[in-house]
């Protein structure tokens, strides 16, 4: 089964072993935010993912699960 983007990102964020706060500053959203993604209650925007992937160094396709 490929990894959503929630569990991708909670993925990503505990192998880098930061909490949702560090990740919320790096990428300028709030704790909260990144919490709604990891539930799956929100999608970030494209604005978001790109940060998102620029800050874990992995393709939009790795971070939203397309890539296998």
């Amino acid at each position: 089964m490929v990894a959503s983007f929630c569990e991708r990102l909670k993925e990503l964020r505990q192998d880098k072993k930061i909490g949702q706060a560090e990740l919320a500053k790096e990428i300028g959203v709030s704790k909260g935010i990144i919490s709604l993604w990891e539930n799956g209650l929100r999608e970030p925007t494209l604005g978001s993912l790109i940060a998102l992937a620029k800050y874990f160094e992995v393709s939009l396709d790795c971070l939203v699960g397309l890539d296998g």
